[in-house]
């Protein structure tokens, strides 16, 4: 079980930390690019999102394009097509304008490979269809740093405007589930909707930004629709029923609409409320042998390469594949003697091969991702791979859809860790230092910006 994990670990630390952009794999040419993340569509690709609508411009670093902060896409799209940069965990980024400019005055001061770390496509092809692309993220020192104090002059925005709210003694609001009146100060309304109405989106002072908060759950209820499960109903009677019988008088908390209204979400740099609640002060004990007899692993739902089937265990979805497609990856694995990360590049070569109507088999192009998988049956070439070097690129490390939970489940052939340990590949692995807890705790944001108010009064 703990290796199990241990690799899962690795797979999250590749994929999230390096991976985690505004793009999902690196183009071979502008006609394949993938450039919006790709997500199996049972579950949702938004990161938290800690900023509200803003007119701000978004400046390129390397050239004068600018848009709307609220355009962001095509902005980083340009910088992908036009300069082959890409900026990792762009959504934790508090103030991404100021980010902006500041790498910009940077790389008109040095050459960019002083910061980035460059990634080779096609790296066994031929020279001419070589092409390095250049990653911008937090490994980098000075990258960290600058996201830091950022991350911190946003939060000082956030209390001094959590304050204002809670002193402010002209708020003035109906109430959503019974049309009361309520003046003075917000608590009175959020204590009688928890109160009265069983309806609770947590204490007045974990709250900012409340009246745009409400403004929103307002509007849900306005169109008609649950504000737990989200389903959209025909009249008010038949969604004020539903939300009672349900129990659904609460908010949906993965709905990450909502991140921006808990002051828990600017406290720990690249952290969501869910991260920060999950942690345990058992964590902080010093434990030299990790027990993991009570630790269950969560369903994977991993989905087929195929079709749109979905599977609970890696038994399920591997059988699936083998007994309703004809495709059996273990077989391949051993045929071939695949090691770990070569079928997570098989994987991700499989996945955007389809998702771009082409068989992955012969290369032929067709008009639907239906006519391909179609060709893929009748020809035979579900079994049918290329020569390794079509497939067994870097580029394929990153995954095709983000939330791929197949790739979670891939397994080591017997004697690979030992291949890894002799003569491993070079893939970049960023290392979770869990050595020290506490001394990371201490060191949060959070307890910087306190220490520095409690010395200057």
């Amino acid at each position: 079980m703990y290796r199990w994990k241990n690799r899962l670990q690795l797979c999250h630390i590749i994929f999230l930390e390096l991976c985690q952009l505004t793009w999902i794999c690196l183009p071979l040419s502008a006609q394949d690019s993938i450039l919006e993340p790709l997500c199996f569509p049972e579950q949702s690709t938004d990161g938290p999102s800690l900023h509200g609508p803003s007119s701000e411009l978004l400046v390129c670093l390397f050239c004068s394009e600018s848009v709307l902060l609220q355009q962001k896409d095509f902005l980083l799209k340009h910088l992908l097509l036009e300069h082959k940069m890409v900026i990792a965990d762009v959504k934790l980024i508090a103030d991404l304008p100021k980010y902006m400019l500041y790498w910009k005055g940077r790389f008109l001061e040095q050459p960019v490979t002083d910061f980035c770390s460059v990634i080779k496509t096609n790296s066994t092809g031929p020279v001419e269809k070589q092409e390095d692309y250049f990653l911008l993220c937090d490994v980098l020192p000075e990258d960290r740093v600058l996201r830091e104090k950022l991350q911190q002059k946003r939060l000082e925005e956030v209390l001094e405007q959590q304050q204002k709210e809670r002193d402010d003694n002209s708020f003035h609001r109906l109430c959503m589930f019974c049309s009361e009146e309520f003046s003075g100060n917000r608590s009175t309304l959020l204590n009688h909707m928890a109160r009265e109405h069983s309806f609770s989106i947590g204490l007045p002072d974990n709250i900012v930004y409340c009246t745009e908060f409400l403004d929103a759950l307002q509007r849900k209820l306005d169109n008609l629709q649950c504000l737990y499960c989200e389903k959209t109903f025909r009249d008010k009677t038949t969604l004020k029923d539903h939300m009672r019988k349900k129990a659904h008088r609460r908010i949906n908390a993965s709905n990450r609409e909502y991140d921006r209204f808990y002051v828990i979400n600017y406290l720990e740099l690249g952290k969501t409320w869910e991260e920060v609640q999950s942690e345990d002060d058992r964590e902080l004990v010093d434990d030299e042998d990790d027990d993991w007899s009570d630790w269950q692993a969560h369903p994977v739902s991993a989905v087929c390469l195929f079709c749109d089937h979905q599977s609970d265990t890696m038994d399920q979805i591997y059988t699936h594949m083998k007994e309703g497609h004809g495709f059996d990856l273990l077989m391949l694995r051993t045929e071939l003697g695949l090691r770990f990360y070569q079928q997570v590049k098989l994987v991700n070569f499989i996945r955007r091969q389809i998702h771009q109507s082409r068989c992955y088999g012969c290369q032929e192009k067709f008009e639907s991702r239906a006519d391909a998988l179609r060709h893929i049956m009748a020809e035979g070439h579900v079994m049918k791979l290329p020569d390794a070097s079509a497939w067994d690129q870097p580029q394929y490390y990153f995954p095709t859809y983000e939330n791929d939970a197949l790739l979670c489940t891939l397994s080591d052939s017997d004697n690979d860790q030992s291949e890894e340990a002799s003569h491993g590949e070079d893939v970049p692995v960023i290392a979770e230092d869990m050595s020290d807890l506490r001394a990371l705790k201490q060191s949060s944001v959070l307890n910087q910006l306190l220490k520095n108010r409690s010395s200057c009064s």
